[in-house]
Protein backbone atom coordinates (compact mmCIF):
# COMPACT_ATOMS: atom_id res chain seq x y z
CA UNK A 1 0.00 0.00 0.00
CA UNK A 2 1.15 3.75 -0.83
CA UNK A 3 1.63 6.78 1.61
CA UNK A 4 -1.94 7.78 3.20
CA UNK A 5 -2.38 11.33 4.02
CA UNK A 6 -2.40 12.77 7.24
CA UNK A 7 -6.00 12.09 8.36
CA UNK A 8 -8.09 11.16 11.90
CA UNK A 9 -6.31 8.00 13.47
CA UNK A 10 -6.76 4.70 11.89
CA UNK A 11 -8.52 2.41 14.64
CA UNK A 12 -7.27 -0.63 13.92
CA UNK A 13 -6.80 -3.66 16.17
CA UNK A 14 -3.10 -4.18 15.86
CA UNK A 15 -0.28 -1.95 14.45
CA UNK A 16 2.86 -4.28 13.34
CA UNK A 17 6.19 -1.92 13.01
CA UNK A 18 8.85 -3.48 10.33
CA UNK A 19 8.05 -5.74 7.35
CA UNK A 20 11.22 -8.07 7.80
CA UNK A 21 10.97 -11.66 8.53
CA UNK A 22 9.38 -10.89 12.07
CA UNK A 23 7.00 -8.50 10.95
CA UNK A 24 5.54 -11.00 7.90
CA UNK A 25 5.52 -13.43 10.79
CA UNK A 26 3.58 -11.42 12.79
CA UNK A 27 0.82 -10.32 10.23
CA UNK A 28 0.60 -14.05 8.64
CA UNK A 29 0.14 -15.67 12.18
CA UNK A 30 -3.07 -12.56 12.38
CA UNK A 31 -4.15 -13.96 9.33
CA UNK A 32 -4.13 -17.40 9.68
CA UNK A 33 -6.10 -16.26 13.09
CA UNK A 34 -8.42 -14.58 11.33
CA UNK A 35 -7.95 -10.91 12.30
CA UNK A 36 -7.78 -9.11 9.35
CA UNK A 37 -8.04 -5.36 10.50
CA UNK A 38 -4.58 -4.29 11.26
CA UNK A 39 -1.38 -2.63 9.77
CA UNK A 40 2.11 -3.36 9.00
CA UNK A 41 4.20 0.40 9.10
CA UNK A 42 7.52 0.25 7.28
CA UNK A 43 9.77 3.09 7.04
CA UNK A 44 10.94 1.65 3.30
CA UNK A 45 9.50 1.57 0.06
CA UNK A 46 9.58 -2.13 0.46
CA UNK A 47 9.59 -5.28 2.63
CA UNK A 48 12.68 -7.22 3.48
CA UNK A 49 14.18 -5.93 6.13
CA UNK A 50 17.99 -6.84 6.52
CA UNK A 51 17.35 -8.24 3.46
CA UNK A 52 16.58 -5.48 1.67
CA UNK A 53 18.76 -2.86 3.26
CA UNK A 54 22.08 -5.35 2.40
CA UNK A 55 22.72 -5.63 -0.56
CA UNK A 56 26.51 -5.57 -0.47
CA UNK A 57 28.60 -7.66 -2.97
CA UNK A 58 28.26 -11.75 -1.54
CA UNK A 59 25.63 -10.80 1.30
CA UNK A 60 23.77 -13.91 2.27
CA UNK A 61 23.05 -15.99 5.09
CA UNK A 62 25.18 -18.56 7.42
CA UNK A 63 22.00 -20.99 8.01
CA UNK A 64 21.07 -23.21 5.53
CA UNK A 65 18.24 -22.07 3.58
CA UNK A 66 15.75 -25.12 4.28
CA UNK A 67 15.77 -23.70 7.96
CA UNK A 68 15.89 -20.02 7.55
CA UNK A 69 12.78 -20.35 5.48
CA UNK A 70 9.14 -20.54 7.43
CA UNK A 71 8.16 -23.95 8.37
CA UNK A 72 4.18 -23.28 7.08
CA UNK A 73 5.74 -22.32 3.98
CA UNK A 74 8.90 -24.40 2.25
CA UNK A 75 10.63 -23.36 -0.58
CA UNK A 76 12.09 -26.13 -3.16
CA UNK A 77 13.98 -24.29 -5.50
CA UNK A 78 16.44 -22.48 -3.48
CA UNK A 79 19.25 -22.52 -5.50
CA UNK A 80 22.01 -22.83 -3.10
CA UNK A 81 22.31 -24.70 0.80
CA UNK A 82 23.01 -20.83 1.39
CA UNK A 83 20.70 -18.70 -0.23
CA UNK A 84 22.06 -15.07 -0.88
CA UNK A 85 19.86 -11.88 -0.26
CA UNK A 86 18.64 -11.75 -3.34
CA UNK A 87 16.80 -14.77 -3.46
CA UNK A 88 15.95 -14.42 0.73
CA UNK A 89 14.46 -11.15 -0.65
CA UNK A 90 12.17 -12.75 -3.10
CA UNK A 91 11.21 -15.41 -1.08
CA UNK A 92 9.98 -12.81 2.04
CA UNK A 93 8.17 -11.17 -1.34
CA UNK A 94 6.86 -14.34 -2.82
CA UNK A 95 5.38 -15.49 0.92
CA UNK A 96 4.23 -12.01 1.95
CA UNK A 97 1.86 -12.20 -1.62
CA UNK A 98 0.91 -15.86 -0.78
CA UNK A 99 -0.62 -15.02 2.50
CA UNK A 100 -1.78 -11.82 2.06
CA UNK A 101 0.42 -9.59 3.82
CA UNK A 102 1.25 -6.86 1.45
CA UNK A 103 -2.26 -5.34 1.20
CA UNK A 104 -1.88 -4.91 5.01
CA UNK A 105 1.16 -2.21 4.83
CA UNK A 106 1.50 0.97 4.74
CA UNK A 107 5.54 1.83 2.97
CA UNK A 108 7.25 5.19 3.70
CA UNK A 109 5.65 5.40 7.15
CA UNK A 110 8.60 5.73 9.73
CA UNK A 111 6.47 5.46 13.54
CA UNK A 112 7.94 8.19 15.62
CA UNK A 113 5.87 7.56 18.71
CA UNK A 114 4.01 5.33 20.32
CA UNK A 115 1.42 5.89 23.50
CA UNK A 116 -0.94 4.25 26.03
CA UNK A 117 -3.87 5.78 26.72
CA UNK A 118 -5.40 4.13 29.99
CA UNK A 119 -9.05 5.48 29.20
CA UNK A 120 -9.14 3.86 26.09
CA UNK A 121 -6.66 0.78 26.15
CA UNK A 122 -5.38 1.40 23.05
CA UNK A 123 -2.07 2.88 21.49
CA UNK A 124 -1.79 5.77 19.54
CA UNK A 125 0.65 5.15 16.76
CA UNK A 126 2.43 8.41 15.21
CA UNK A 127 4.58 8.47 12.03
CA UNK A 128 7.07 11.11 10.72
CA UNK A 129 4.37 12.30 7.98
CA UNK A 130 1.69 13.04 10.77
CA UNK A 131 -0.69 9.79 10.20
CA UNK A 132 -2.13 8.30 13.23
CA UNK A 133 -2.87 4.88 14.23
CA UNK A 134 -5.00 3.92 17.45
CA UNK A 135 -4.62 0.01 17.91
CA UNK A 136 -5.13 -2.47 20.72
CA UNK A 137 -1.94 -4.07 20.27
CA UNK A 138 1.48 -2.51 19.38
CA UNK A 139 4.21 -4.86 17.94
CA UNK A 140 7.09 -3.37 16.73
CA UNK A 141 8.91 -6.09 14.50
CA UNK A 142 12.34 -3.67 13.90
CA UNK A 143 15.18 -6.61 14.95
CA UNK A 144 18.16 -5.92 16.56
CA UNK A 145 20.05 -5.68 13.17
CA UNK A 146 18.37 -2.46 11.84
CA UNK A 147 20.34 0.56 12.61
CA UNK A 148 24.07 0.76 11.35
CA UNK A 149 26.43 1.67 13.76
CA UNK A 150 29.76 4.01 12.66
CA UNK A 151 33.31 3.63 14.58
CA UNK A 152 33.80 5.57 17.40
CA UNK A 153 36.62 7.48 16.32
CA UNK A 154 37.19 10.89 15.80
CA UNK A 155 37.63 12.39 12.03
CA UNK A 156 34.65 10.26 10.30
CA UNK A 157 32.89 13.41 8.90
CA UNK A 158 36.31 14.78 7.79
CA UNK A 159 37.26 11.89 4.89
CA UNK A 160 37.33 13.60 1.78
CA UNK A 161 36.93 10.68 -0.15
CA UNK A 162 33.60 8.04 -0.55
CA UNK A 163 32.94 6.38 2.64
CA UNK A 164 29.56 4.05 3.27
CA UNK A 165 28.33 1.47 5.59
CA UNK A 166 27.84 -1.85 4.33
CA UNK A 167 24.42 -2.11 4.93
CA UNK A 168 24.03 1.36 3.00
CA UNK A 169 26.42 -0.09 0.29
CA UNK A 170 27.18 2.58 -2.62
CA UNK A 171 26.00 0.65 -5.68
CA UNK A 172 27.34 3.77 -8.10
CA UNK A 173 30.70 3.83 -6.68
CA UNK A 174 33.28 2.05 -8.63
CA UNK A 175 35.88 0.28 -6.79
CA UNK A 176 38.37 -1.03 -9.90
CA UNK A 177 41.61 0.28 -9.10
CA UNK A 178 40.76 2.03 -6.03
CA UNK A 179 42.75 2.05 -2.68
CA UNK A 180 40.05 1.00 -0.09
CA UNK A 181 40.03 0.33 3.57
CA UNK A 182 37.54 -1.81 5.24
CA UNK A 183 37.17 -1.04 8.67
CA UNK A 184 35.66 -3.93 10.99
CA UNK A 185 35.95 -7.85 10.21
CA UNK A 186 32.85 -9.15 11.12
CA UNK A 187 29.65 -11.25 9.22
CA UNK A 188 29.18 -8.71 6.86
CA UNK A 189 33.22 -7.67 5.71
CA UNK A 190 34.05 -11.65 5.53
CA UNK A 191 31.63 -11.89 2.82
CA UNK A 192 32.16 -8.85 0.94
CA UNK A 193 36.15 -8.48 1.19
CA UNK A 194 36.45 -11.60 -1.06
CA UNK A 195 34.35 -10.24 -3.64
CA UNK A 196 36.30 -6.54 -3.88
CA UNK A 197 39.50 -8.27 -3.45
CA UNK A 198 40.42 -8.72 -6.99
CA UNK A 199 39.23 -5.45 -8.30
CA UNK A 200 40.28 -3.30 -6.21
CA UNK A 201 44.48 -1.86 -6.40
CA UNK A 202 44.69 -2.22 -2.89
CA UNK A 203 42.99 -3.43 0.09
CA UNK A 204 43.87 -2.38 3.86
CA UNK A 205 41.21 -4.38 6.49
CA UNK A 206 41.48 -2.98 10.06
CA UNK A 207 40.79 -5.99 12.60
CA UNK A 208 39.80 -5.17 15.83
CA UNK A 209 39.75 -8.65 17.16
CA UNK A 210 40.56 -11.86 14.91
CA UNK A 211 37.14 -14.08 13.97
CA UNK A 212 36.65 -17.83 14.51
CA UNK A 213 35.75 -18.92 10.75
CA UNK A 214 34.41 -22.28 10.04
CA UNK A 215 34.55 -23.50 6.73
CA UNK A 216 31.11 -23.52 5.09
CA UNK A 217 29.22 -26.30 3.66
CA UNK A 218 27.63 -25.19 0.81
CA UNK A 219 27.03 -26.20 -2.51
CA UNK A 220 24.29 -25.40 -5.24
CA UNK A 221 21.50 -27.19 -5.73
CA UNK A 222 21.02 -28.70 -9.19
CA UNK A 223 18.00 -29.89 -10.98
CA UNK A 224 18.28 -33.17 -9.74
CA UNK A 225 18.05 -31.59 -6.71
CA UNK A 226 14.77 -29.54 -7.23
CA UNK A 227 13.34 -32.81 -9.08
CA UNK A 228 14.24 -34.97 -5.70
CA UNK A 229 12.46 -32.77 -3.35
CA UNK A 230 9.12 -31.90 -5.40
CA UNK A 231 9.22 -35.91 -5.76
CA UNK A 232 10.15 -36.33 -1.92
CA UNK A 233 9.94 -33.04 0.04
CA UNK A 234 10.69 -35.19 2.85
CA UNK A 235 14.63 -35.11 1.62
CA UNK A 236 14.51 -31.38 2.23
CA UNK A 237 13.10 -31.89 5.74
CA UNK A 238 15.43 -33.88 6.79
CA UNK A 239 18.27 -31.37 5.30
CA UNK A 240 16.46 -28.72 7.82
CA UNK A 241 16.17 -31.27 10.76
CA UNK A 242 19.75 -32.32 10.41
CA UNK A 243 21.02 -28.80 10.96
CA UNK A 244 18.47 -27.98 13.80
CA UNK A 245 19.46 -30.82 15.75
CA UNK A 246 23.22 -29.68 14.75
CA UNK A 247 22.61 -26.29 15.60
CA UNK A 248 20.63 -26.66 19.21
CA UNK A 249 23.78 -29.04 19.99
CA UNK A 250 26.17 -26.30 19.43
CA UNK A 251 23.39 -23.81 21.41
CA UNK A 252 24.19 -26.18 24.32
CA UNK A 253 27.90 -25.79 24.25
CA UNK A 254 27.72 -22.03 24.20
CA UNK A 255 25.78 -22.11 27.30
CA UNK A 256 26.03 -25.79 29.29
CA UNK A 257 28.44 -28.79 27.71
CA UNK A 258 31.04 -26.01 27.34
CA UNK A 259 33.69 -29.10 27.98
CA UNK A 260 33.08 -29.55 24.22
CA UNK A 261 33.23 -26.44 22.70
CA UNK A 262 37.22 -27.01 21.84
CA UNK A 263 36.48 -29.72 19.32
CA UNK A 264 35.05 -26.28 17.28
CA UNK A 265 37.96 -24.17 17.88
CA UNK A 266 40.03 -27.73 16.74
CA UNK A 267 37.89 -27.18 13.42
CA UNK A 268 38.41 -24.04 12.85
CA UNK A 269 42.08 -23.92 13.78
CA UNK A 270 42.52 -26.10 11.12
CA UNK A 271 40.85 -24.20 8.24
CA UNK A 272 42.96 -21.44 9.47
CA UNK A 273 46.06 -23.36 8.94
CA UNK A 274 44.56 -24.65 5.32
CA UNK A 275 44.19 -21.49 3.80
CA UNK A 276 46.71 -19.33 5.40
CA UNK A 277 50.15 -20.56 4.84
CA UNK A 278 52.17 -17.26 6.29
CA UNK A 279 52.62 -18.28 10.22
CA UNK A 280 52.59 -14.39 10.87
CA UNK A 281 49.41 -13.73 9.05
CA UNK A 282 47.88 -16.57 11.13
CA UNK A 283 49.24 -15.45 14.06
CA UNK A 284 47.25 -12.23 13.31
CA UNK A 285 44.17 -13.79 12.46
CA UNK A 286 43.98 -16.38 15.10
CA UNK A 287 41.49 -15.38 17.93
CA UNK A 288 42.84 -14.83 21.67
CA UNK A 289 39.28 -15.54 23.30
CA UNK A 290 37.35 -18.16 23.83
CA UNK A 291 35.35 -19.61 20.90
CA UNK A 292 31.56 -18.95 20.76
CA UNK A 293 32.14 -15.81 22.71
CA UNK A 294 31.60 -13.60 19.63
CA UNK A 295 29.75 -14.96 16.77
CA UNK A 296 31.47 -17.53 15.06
CA UNK A 297 31.72 -17.16 10.78
CA UNK A 298 31.39 -19.12 8.28
CA UNK A 299 33.48 -18.84 5.11
CA UNK A 300 35.44 -20.60 2.15
CA UNK A 301 36.77 -17.24 0.40
CA UNK A 302 37.82 -14.85 3.12
CA UNK A 303 40.80 -16.09 4.54
CA UNK A 304 42.62 -17.47 1.09
CA UNK A 305 41.31 -13.43 -0.05
CA UNK A 306 43.07 -11.63 3.18
CA UNK A 307 46.62 -13.65 2.09
CA UNK A 308 46.80 -11.98 -1.41
CA UNK A 309 49.75 -9.76 -2.18
CA UNK A 310 47.49 -6.50 -2.76
CA UNK A 311 45.62 -6.86 0.62
CA UNK A 312 47.11 -5.56 4.25
CA UNK A 313 45.64 -6.59 7.35
CA UNK A 314 46.39 -3.81 10.03
CA UNK A 315 45.57 -4.49 14.07
CA UNK A 316 46.73 -1.48 15.10
CA UNK A 317 43.24 -0.15 16.25
CA UNK A 318 41.89 2.60 14.47
CA UNK A 319 42.77 6.12 16.05
CA UNK A 320 41.08 8.55 13.84
CA UNK A 321 39.95 9.01 10.01
CA UNK A 322 42.12 11.90 8.44
CA UNK A 323 40.86 13.69 5.27
CA UNK A 324 42.57 11.50 2.94
CA UNK A 325 42.91 8.16 5.11
CA UNK A 326 42.89 6.15 8.08
CA UNK A 327 45.31 6.73 10.83
CA UNK A 328 46.02 3.83 13.07
CA UNK A 329 47.25 3.77 16.68
CA UNK A 330 50.91 3.45 15.84
CA UNK A 331 50.85 6.35 14.35
CA UNK A 332 51.07 4.96 10.59
CA UNK A 333 48.33 6.49 7.86
CA UNK A 334 47.09 4.29 5.44
CA UNK A 335 45.93 7.39 2.13
CA UNK A 336 42.84 5.24 0.92
CA UNK A 337 40.15 6.85 -1.86
CA UNK A 338 37.07 4.99 -0.16
CA UNK A 339 36.86 3.56 3.45
CA UNK A 340 33.95 0.84 4.03
CA UNK A 341 32.70 0.24 7.48
CA UNK A 342 31.72 -3.31 8.53
CA UNK A 343 31.09 -2.04 11.68
CA UNK A 344 28.01 -3.69 12.16
CA UNK A 345 24.59 -2.27 14.10
CA UNK A 346 23.33 -0.68 17.08
CA UNK A 347 22.15 -3.88 18.66
CA UNK A 348 21.81 -2.32 22.24
CA UNK A 349 19.47 0.55 21.31
CA UNK A 350 16.54 -1.74 20.50
CA UNK A 351 13.65 1.07 19.44
CA UNK A 352 15.36 4.11 20.76
CA UNK A 353 14.08 5.40 17.27
CA UNK A 354 10.93 5.81 18.90
CA UNK A 355 9.52 7.88 22.00
CA UNK A 356 7.56 4.96 23.14
CA UNK A 357 5.08 5.49 26.33
CA UNK A 358 3.43 3.76 28.56
CA UNK A 359 1.23 3.86 31.56
CA UNK A 360 1.61 6.75 33.75
CA UNK A 361 3.92 8.54 31.26
CA UNK A 362 7.12 6.56 31.85
CA UNK A 363 9.20 5.78 29.31
CA UNK A 364 10.73 2.78 27.50
CA UNK A 365 13.87 4.65 27.28
CA UNK A 366 13.86 5.22 30.65
CA UNK A 367 13.11 1.47 31.59
CA UNK A 368 15.52 0.35 29.48
CA UNK A 369 18.32 2.46 30.64
CA UNK A 370 20.52 0.10 31.50
CA UNK A 371 19.94 -2.33 29.01
CA UNK A 372 16.79 -4.24 27.30
CA UNK A 373 14.45 -6.59 29.15
CA UNK A 374 11.36 -8.08 28.30
CA UNK A 375 9.19 -10.82 29.83
CA UNK A 376 10.07 -14.01 27.37
CA UNK A 377 11.03 -11.22 25.32
CA UNK A 378 8.30 -10.19 24.29
CA UNK A 379 6.40 -8.04 26.88
CA UNK A 380 7.33 -4.75 29.41
CA UNK A 381 5.95 -3.90 32.40
CA UNK A 382 3.91 -0.93 32.64
CA UNK A 383 3.43 -0.94 28.99
CA UNK A 384 0.34 -2.91 28.08
CA UNK A 385 -0.48 -4.87 25.03
CA UNK A 386 3.30 -3.62 23.59
CA UNK A 387 4.55 -6.89 21.84
CA UNK A 388 8.10 -7.38 20.77
CA UNK A 389 9.28 -9.57 18.24
CA UNK A 390 12.71 -10.46 18.17
CA UNK A 391 13.10 -8.49 21.45
CA UNK A 392 15.93 -8.55 24.03
CA UNK A 393 17.51 -12.11 24.83
CA UNK A 394 15.83 -13.77 21.87
CA UNK A 395 18.84 -13.95 19.38
CA UNK A 396 20.56 -17.39 18.57
CA UNK A 397 24.57 -17.78 19.16
CA UNK A 398 23.48 -20.69 16.56
CA UNK A 399 20.19 -21.82 14.53
CA UNK A 400 17.57 -20.13 13.36
CA UNK A 401 15.96 -16.97 13.66
CA UNK A 402 13.22 -17.85 12.26
CA UNK A 403 12.20 -20.70 14.61
CA UNK A 404 11.76 -18.15 17.31
CA UNK A 405 10.43 -15.21 15.46
CA UNK A 406 7.58 -18.40 14.66
CA UNK A 407 7.15 -18.76 17.90
CA UNK A 408 6.85 -14.84 19.27
CA UNK A 409 4.15 -14.75 16.41
CA UNK A 410 1.95 -17.50 17.62
CA UNK A 411 2.22 -16.28 21.39
CA UNK A 412 1.45 -12.63 20.25
CA UNK A 413 -1.34 -14.33 17.92
CA UNK A 414 -2.99 -15.68 20.87
CA UNK A 415 -3.14 -12.23 23.06
CA UNK A 416 -4.12 -10.19 20.15
CA UNK A 417 -6.85 -12.46 19.85
CA UNK A 418 -8.05 -12.19 23.34
CA UNK A 419 -7.85 -8.63 23.43
CA UNK A 420 -9.81 -8.39 20.14
CA UNK A 421 -12.97 -10.80 21.79
CA UNK A 422 -12.43 -8.49 24.95
CA UNK A 423 -12.53 -4.73 23.60
CA UNK A 424 -11.42 -2.01 26.72
CA UNK A 425 -9.19 -4.53 28.47
CA UNK A 426 -5.43 -4.64 28.26
CA UNK A 427 -2.86 -7.12 29.66
CA UNK A 428 0.38 -5.50 31.48
CA UNK A 429 3.01 -8.28 32.83
CA UNK A 430 3.58 -8.57 36.30
CA UNK A 431 6.45 -6.99 37.49
CA UNK A 432 7.45 -10.24 39.25
CA UNK A 433 7.03 -12.20 36.24
CA UNK A 434 9.46 -10.05 34.33
CA UNK A 435 11.91 -10.03 37.50
CA UNK A 436 11.49 -13.85 37.67
CA UNK A 437 12.11 -14.39 33.78
CA UNK A 438 15.03 -11.92 33.39
CA UNK A 439 16.70 -13.77 36.84
CA UNK A 440 16.77 -16.64 35.44
CA UNK A 441 17.99 -15.89 31.84
CA UNK A 442 20.42 -13.42 33.39
CA UNK A 443 21.84 -16.07 35.92
CA UNK A 444 22.09 -19.20 33.17
CA UNK A 445 24.03 -16.12 30.87
CA UNK A 446 26.50 -15.67 33.14
CA UNK A 447 27.15 -19.48 33.16
CA UNK A 448 28.08 -18.77 29.29
CA UNK A 449 30.77 -17.89 26.72
CA UNK A 450 28.71 -15.08 26.09
CA UNK A 451 29.84 -13.01 29.54
CA UNK A 452 33.70 -13.64 28.45
CA UNK A 453 34.69 -11.53 26.13
CA UNK A 454 33.31 -7.78 24.93
CA UNK A 455 31.01 -7.94 21.46
CA UNK A 456 27.35 -6.90 20.24
CA UNK A 457 25.65 -9.44 22.70
CA UNK A 458 26.58 -7.08 25.83
CA UNK A 459 26.37 -3.72 26.57
CA UNK A 460 28.05 -1.27 28.01
CA UNK A 461 27.34 -2.13 31.64
CA UNK A 462 28.47 -5.71 30.94
CA UNK A 463 24.91 -7.08 30.08
CA UNK A 464 24.40 -9.62 27.94
CA UNK A 465 21.00 -8.30 26.32
CA UNK A 466 20.96 -9.91 22.76
CA UNK A 467 21.31 -13.79 23.43
CA UNK A 468 18.94 -16.58 24.60
CA UNK A 469 20.60 -19.15 27.01
CA UNK A 470 18.71 -22.48 26.20
CA UNK A 471 17.53 -24.33 22.98
CA UNK A 472 14.76 -23.26 20.54
CA UNK A 473 12.81 -25.92 21.55
CA UNK A 474 12.80 -24.99 25.28
CA UNK A 475 11.40 -21.26 23.89
CA UNK A 476 8.90 -22.77 21.77
CA UNK A 477 8.15 -24.70 24.86
CA UNK A 478 7.79 -22.03 26.66
CA UNK A 479 5.82 -19.50 24.63
CA UNK A 480 3.56 -22.07 23.16
CA UNK A 481 0.03 -20.51 24.97
CA UNK A 482 -0.70 -17.45 25.94
CA UNK A 483 0.03 -17.27 29.96
CA UNK A 484 -2.63 -14.82 30.88
CA UNK A 485 -2.02 -15.81 34.80
CA UNK A 486 1.50 -13.76 34.13
CA UNK A 487 -0.15 -10.67 33.71
CA UNK A 488 -2.87 -8.61 34.88
CA UNK A 489 -5.69 -7.64 33.34
CA UNK A 490 -7.17 -3.65 33.29
CA UNK A 491 -9.96 -2.17 31.96
CA UNK A 492 -9.83 0.81 29.90
CA UNK A 493 -10.84 3.69 32.74
CA UNK A 494 -13.70 5.40 30.75
CA UNK A 495 -15.56 1.75 30.61
CA UNK A 496 -15.08 1.86 34.48
CA UNK A 497 -18.17 3.09 36.02
CA UNK A 498 -17.77 6.01 38.52
CA UNK A 499 -19.13 4.29 41.02
CA UNK A 500 -16.70 1.07 41.23
CA UNK A 501 -14.35 0.75 44.00
CA UNK A 502 -10.67 2.28 42.97
CA UNK A 503 -9.21 -1.46 43.35
CA UNK A 504 -10.83 -2.36 40.51
CA UNK A 505 -9.48 0.22 38.22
Amino acid sequence: MTLQSPTEPVHTTAVIVGAGFGGIAMAIELRRAGILDFVVLEQATDLGGVWRENTYPGAGCDVPSPLYSFSFERNLRWPRRYAGHRDIQSYLDRTARKHGVVQHIRFQSEVTSATFDATTARWLIRTAHGQEYSAAAFIPAVGQLSRPALPNVPGVERFRGTAFHSARWDHAQRLAGKRVAVIGTGASAIQFVPEIQPEVARLTVFQRSAQYIMPKRDHAYTPRHHAAFRRLPVLQSLDRLSFWLYAEFAQQCLTRWQRLTPLFRLQAMRHLRSQVSDPRLRDALTPDYEIGCKRVLFSNDYLPAIARPNVDLVTAPVSEITENGVRAADGTEYPVDVIIYGTGFRTDDLLDSVDVTGLGGITLSSTWDKGARAYLGITVPRFPNLFLVYGPNTNLGGNSIIYMLESQARYIRDAVRGLREHPGRYVDVLPESERHWDAEVQDRLARSVWTRCSSWYRNAHGRVVANWPGRTAEYRRRTRRFDLERYRVGVATDRVPTSAPASSR
